[in-house]
């Protein structure tokens, strides 16, 4: 009898998950040329693990030329919907889109057309979502090559003709969007523009793509009023002497983190800053899964990330 009800117990404790009860932080990211949407997950924003049975992907392209998942942009609306979109091949002229109300069950994969008005159009890449909150409207910024049409830069061979300005839409619901727009010209290569409001102000963390000679680093330009566009006067490097892209800013306490891919170390790294001046590289303070790719990083309930973890049982 002492023995049926230690197993009785023992078994109790052992089907027990473990219980999150507070905010925690996920990542979504990409692994090889594109192969789907991954999850890690924080509680401090320094050590990410991976999420759902050793990194399987959450949802595979179906969508674009090459159905590809590259660079997954999620924002989590104020009513609970997480809305996503993605590069979805390296030279079409639309984005991916996709939603979810768990980050597990997602609709119908869908094209949106942003660049299709423009013929010549190279590339759609790394699109970003952020959402203005006085105007209620979702922000969706990328980086195009129009051929001739903006002022020339010098390129490496292996980059030839690759002259990137950033664009944007707005909508309101996914369904129907602005016209599209011309959001940052710079007087170089522009691509990975991620925007976070802290402070009184909104920043753009930004990647100068210039790449003969190259610069392949992170730059911060900041406005008061969304509306009135960024200036195109930008920072000095606030990543090292090493090749970054694909930052996203997040939150924590006092500070902004910014995440980015060490693409050529095959690593992340990251750096934080009080002030959106000053910049501390705390790379060597953060772990991250094996093999990660440019995604972003955001902030999800206790009963989501709960979820999460309970559905890789």
């Amino acid at each position: 009898m002492r023995r049926f009800f230690f197993f009785c117990l023992l078994s109790a404790v052992c089907s027990l998950q473990p219980v999150w009860s507070q905010d925690a932080f996920l990542f979504s990211y990409f692994m090889g040329n594109g192969d789907g949407l991954h999850f890690a997950y924080s509680y401090d924003g320094l050590e990410w693990r991976v999420l759902n049975n050793k990194g399987a992907v959450f949802l595979k392209p179906e969508i674009g030329k090459d159905k590809l998942m590259r660079d997954p942009s999620i924002w989590p609306a104020p009513d609970g919907t997480f809305h996503m979109v993605w590069t979805s091949g390296w030279w079409d002229q639309g984005i991916g889109y996709a939603s979810s109300k768990d980050l597990i069950h997602w609709s119908e994969q869908r094209n949106i057309p942003v660049m299709a008005h423009e013929p010549t159009t190279r590339n759609t890449w790394a699109p970003e979502l952020f959402y203005d909150e006085s105007s209620r409207l979702y922000y969706i910024v990328w980086a195009s090559t129009i051929p001739g049409r903006h002022s020339e830069v010098a390129t490496s061979a292996s980059e030839s003709g690759l002259n990137h300005r950033m664009y944007y839409v707005t909508t309101k619901d996914f369904n129907t969007f602005s016209e599209t727009r011309l959001f940052f010209n710079p007087d170089f290569s522009v691509i990975d523009g991620a925007i976070i409001k802290f402070g009184k102000a909104f920043h753009m963390i930004l990647k100068n793509e210039n790449s003969s000679p190259p610069e392949k680093n992170l730059r911060v330009t900041s406005v008061k009023k969304l509306k009135k566009g960024f200036p195109l006067e930008v920072s000095a490097p606030i990543t090292g002497n090493y090749w970054a892209e694909g930052p996203t800013p997040l939150e924590i306490g006092d500070y902004v983190y910014v995440y980015f891919d060490k693409y050529r170390d095959h690593q992340y790294g990251a750096v934080r800053t009080r002030d959106m001046k000053t910049w501390e590289d705390v790379s060597d303070q953060v772990k991250f899964p094996a093999g990660i790719r440019h995604g972003t990083a955001f902030r999800v309930s206790a009963d989501i990330l709960n979820k999460l973890l309970e559905n890789e049982q």
